[in-house]
């Protein structure tokens, strides 16, 4: 393929975006292109093309942005999106692109022929050598090839380095989108800023959101009695009280969603749902509805009934910025079908009449059996087979797109269409946009796309938004593969997910993803943290929060952190995403009870990201005299997660009462794999077995729950699968408050091969969902010395006296030799009676060293050498 080479002539005048710490730019990955050089690096969707080169490019300090002029936009918002995800300041600059920068070019004339007019419209080419450079025929392409810099600045380890190549990316589906239903339940602006925003991140670009709606059953005492809403909320007394007391849009509400939305290249496609779902309307004026207003179907035998309708599309459609607006038209009832024809060409006329594209569910086939006689400038979604399916679209002549409600909807907690989110595994394997489930159902290229939708349905259930997301996020990842790229995934789903796990969900969120989540087996999930120095506007708690865009940072040369993790806990190792340019070097230290410390690695180089901490009881980990590099840009990091030592389940099997689907088998809950679950089939006490292979002894499960937990659950032991004996029973456990809930079962040590629980209660009834079972090692470390001491310090911190301290070196091999301890930063000495494993010693802190340090000096801290297998260790 032949990309812009760096000598090419620019059109105009350019901007150029200075970066304080650099920029660089990513290739993405093509599904089943076999390239040379550097491998593919991930993104999501994936790139059609990728031909790797050889070398990598490394963001400096001297990197710069240089944008067309009509790219400004595009170049502002990649460099604010740059800042959080990877740390990276930018100010906006006149200039010309040299090596190191990353040029946004807008080239009308660029074309690919296997493209078509989708790479016209979308598509973008990207080349990756000393300098990197997005070029497309459009602002859309350019901005897409801006979400692939970002997602491999934020999946990558050092979020600085990006391997050198070229590739070319177009979508296979013009429509590329999710609905959401805000009339049967309100979600905050806020909410949908950020879905919009979220979106975009997966080159997503169509949000159709359903505006009103209302509950599905009559009330016992009337349908004026039901629950409805209408989302809207204009100043205009004519339509005073048509908009929901419990929540609704201001245009300037809605104006912000249309900034957002221009911003981020995501099309609004709002939904005013006629003449079904209409009880909101029918509430409003009585005299609309069907049997006196005692329906939520609005009377089609009334013209005035139409004319009303038409007028509240001619005072909200103003607000729409977006080329079509959707005014709904399903399920309506068909003995009044000639009415509900006329209504759909009525409705699709005065929507062009006012200048946008008119969009509805198909219905024809109930109503009438065919679209004879129906307006055919309608863009249709097909729903349902039974309504009006693909089939029956193409015959017709229609434009639509696929929203099937068997493989596409979801409707939060309920025991129909996915109430537990889709069953995102299968749709990533074997579905497409032409197909329902894994059967072609049309020709590939018939469908303009595909959509999934959130529907309501159960107003009465108590969630929140943030719920319904835990059900949907992954979703939006599949979706867009599946319709960027329709041809079938090379990766498997599990692998597909840890991609997801990696790049996380976007910069720029406010409501959602602001929980975090833990790592399978992490100790040190929303760990308090504390640190020597913190620049203004960070915190030390980002470094365990479990959110990918945020981050800890200090402007002084020299640093330390130290994790809580509340009780002494075998930890394993400590893993640490620093950001921007890595530390020169650090060490690590571990303490049980803040006093006495340990080393467990000195002089560890800054570009290492594990450090082992060999199994020792820990309470505090901390990382020590972290030296800023040569750049002199201060330190900062991503996150730092303590691990317990690797989980006696890393080679186990699992079995299970029942699995909800295939994609969700009980193998899943002990893969490791923080992005696959086991769901339990919807029997009343589901269980899972763990089979370590061998017996062995342990104390502790570690069970991390998706959002459908246990209330309840009885955790078994047994030695040979048949004789259970019961050493934890719980309940009363809470619903996650965020995407996972991790529970630590302890009990006195048993030794056993087969491990069972069994689920007593669920939160989220029939549902019951497993990421990740794991069972610590029991045994301690190899190697450790403990101090402890009778004395207690002054109120100030500082001992008075002379100090009694016993060192004891346990779990070593051999003779030990030479063993030195110290107080405080004082010198090294040896201990007396070193070649014994126990010993006691007196010393005395320097009193010059006050209670303010930041490592307190009232501690008697041991190293040791020995002759056999201790590794080399000190404790300052």
């Amino acid at each position: 393929m032949s990309l812009h080479r760096h000598s090419r002539t620019k059109r105009g005048a350019l901007f150029v975006i200075a970066a304080a710490l650099g920029l660089g730019a990513v290739l993405v990955p093509a599904e089943g292109h076999a390239a040379e050089g550097n491998a593919a690096p991930t993104v999501i969707p994936a790139l059609k093309t990728w031909d790797g080169g050889d070398g990598n490019f490394t963001l400096t300090a001297s990197a710069r942005i240089v944008a067309d002029a009509q790219l400004t936009d595009v170049a502002q918002r990649l460099a604010t999106d740059l800042q959080e995800t990877a740390g990276v300041e930018l100010e906006i600059v006149a200039g010309s692109p040299r090596a190191g920068d990353v040029v946004l070019d807008l080239d009308d004339g660029l074309s690919n022929a296997a493209g078509g007019d989708r790479f016209d419209e979308e598509g973008y080419e990207l080349l990756v050598t000393d300098r990197v450079e997005i070029s497309a025929p459009s602002s859309t392409g350019v901005f897409y090839g801006t979400r692939s810099v970002l997602q491999i600045l934020a999946g990558s380890d050092s979020r600085v380095t990006l391997p050198q190549g070229e590739s070319a990316d177009w979508p296979d589906s013009e429509v590329r989108g999710f609905m959401l239903d805000v009339g049967r339940r309100f979600f905050t602006a806020d909410f949908v800023r950020d879905y919009i925003s979220m979106m975009s991140w997966y080159k997503l670009n169509n949000f159709q959101i359903h505006l009103n709606d209302n509950q599905i059953g009559k009330p016992a005492t009337g349908w004026q009695d039901g629950y409805a809403g209408f989302r809207l909320k204009s100043d205009n007394p004519d339509y005073a009280g048509l908009a929901s007391a419990d929540g609704a849009y201001t245009r300037a509400d809605w104006q912000g969603f249309e900034d957002v939305a221009a911003d981020h290249h995501v099309q609004i496609i709002p939904e005013i749902d006629v003449p079904a779902h209409s009880l909101a309307f029918i509430q409003w004026k009585p005299e609309l509805g069907l049997h006196d207003g005692d329906s939520d179907h609005l009377d089609l035998t009334k013209p005035e009934t139409t004319e009303v309708i038409k007028g509240v599309f001619d005072e909200f459609v103003p607000w729409f910025a977006g080329s079509d607006v959707h005014y709904g038209a399903d399920e309506y009832p068909r003995e009044y079908k000639d009415e509900y024809r006329t209504f759909f060409n009525d409705m699709a006329a005065h929507v062009r009449s006012l200048g946008k594209q008119p969009r509805a569910w198909g219905s024809m086939s109930v109503m009438h059996g065919n679209a004879d006689g129906y307006d055919r400038d309608v863009i249709i979604n097909t729903w349902n087979d039974g309504w009006y399916g693909m089939k029956s679209a193409v015959a017709d002549g229609y434009p639509f797109i696929n929203t099937n409600d068997g493989n596409l909807y979801v409707v939060p907690f309920a025991d129909y269409y996915h109430g537990n989110g889709l069953n995102n595994a299968r749709l990533y394997a074997s579905w497409k946009p032409n197909r329902l489930d894994n059967v072609d159902t049309v020709a590939a290229d018939a469908p303009m796309g595909a959509m999934f939708a959130v529907w309501n349905d159960l107003v009465d259930r108590d969630y929140s938004e943030l719920d319904v997301h835990g059900l949907v996020r992954d979703s939006f990842a599949v979706i867009a593969q599946k319709t960027w790229a329709t041809s079938d995934p090379t990766l498997s789903y599990a692998a597909f997910a840890a991609q997801m796990q990696k790049i996380g969900r976007g910069p720029g969120l406010t409501v959602i993803e602001q929980g975090g989540a833990a790592e399978a087996g992490e100790l040190s999930f929303r760990a308090p943290v504390t640190a020597s120095s913190t620049a203004s506007g960070s915190d030390p708690a980002f470094l365990t929060d479990g959110r990918n865009l945020t981050r800890w940072m200090t402007t002084e040369a020299t640093a330390d952190f130290r994790i809580d993790l509340a009780t002494p806990k075998q930890v394993g190792r400590l893993e640490i995403d620093w950001a921007g340019d890595a530390p020169d070097s650090y060490q690590v230290v571990t303490s049980v009870d803040g006093v006495f410390w340990q080393y467990a690695a000195r002089d560890v180089p800054g570009d290492a990201s594990s450090i082992d901490l060999r199994g020792v009881d820990a309470r505090f980990v901390e990382a020590r005299g972290i030296r800023e590099s040569e750049s002199g840009s201060g330190i900062s990091a991503w996150s730092a997660r303590v691990y317990p030592p690797n989980a006696l389940t890393a080679s186990a099997t699992a079995t299970s009462s029942g699995d909800e689907d295939a994609a969700f088998p009980a193998s899943n809950a002990v893969d490791g794999n923080p992005a696959t679950r086991w769901s339990a089939s919807y029997v009343a006490n589901p269980w899972i077995t763990i089979d370590l292979g061998e017996s062995t002894d342990f104390d502790t499960i570690d069970i991390l729950w998706e959002k459908a937990a246990a209330s309840g659950y009885t955790v078994e032991l047994s030695q040979d699968g048949a004789q259970w004996r019961t050493v934890a029973s719980l309940s009363g456990k809470p619903t996650p408050a965020g995407p996972s809930r991790a529970d630590t079962v302890t009990f006195p040590s048993e030794r056993a091969r087969y491990a069972k629980i069994t689920v007593t209660g669920k939160n989220l009834t029939p549902y019951l969902s497993i990421i990740d079972v794991s069972i610590p090692p029991h045994a301690g470390a190899s190697a450790e010395i403990v101090g402890s001491t009778t004395a207690a310090p002054a109120a100030d911190g500082v001992y008075s006296g002379a100090v009694p301290v016993k060192l004891l070196a346990r779990g070593l091999s051999g003779d030990v030799g030479d063993i030195e301890y110290r107080v405080g930063s004082a010198d090294w000495g040896p201990a007396p009676n070193r070649a014994r494993s126990s010993w006691s010693a007196r010393a005395r802190p320097r009193s010059s060293i006050g209670p303010q340090s930041a490592i307190p000096p009232s501690r008697a801290m041991p190293r040791s050498r020995s002759t056999a297998s201790v590794p080399r260790r000190r404790s300052p």
